[in-house]
């Protein structure tokens, strides 16, 4: 079983999610920021300004996209080698506030946690 998991950040928080993490750069549009529950707000696993904005969630472009973010992540192991330490012990729910639940980057990001 996996100890990361994926949740729009709209959804209801619940006792299942754990560690609760905003992946996003930007902070989710009408979220309020007690309703997030957040334990953290990570923008600096995020996508760059300039990637985010290319991709502009065109799953034409998600490929592309995937290939440049974990190129980009590659400079992040710090970061990510604390979101796995803290998945040794709890649950790390990536919080993404995307429609596309299957296009967008915290799906790329998990991939990497977990690889």
């Amino acid at each position: 079983m996996s100890r990361f998991r994926l949740k729009r950040v709209y959804e209801a928080p619940s006792k299942e999610d754990g560690y609760r993490i905003l992946v996003d750069r930007l902070w989710p549009r009408g979220q309020g920021k007690d309703a997030a529950q957040l334990d953290e707000w990570n923008k600096d696993v995020a996508p760059s300004p300039a990637l985010r904005k290319w991709f502009a969630h065109q799953p034409a472009r998600f490929d592309a996209f995937s290939a440049q973010y974990r190129e980009e992540l590659t400079a992040k192991t710090a970061n990510l080698d604390r979101l796995r330490e803290i998945a040794k012990t709890t649950r790390v729910t990536l919080l993404y506030a995307a429609k596309d639940e299957h296009n967008n980057h915290a799906v790329v990001l998990k991939q990497v946690l977990e690889s």
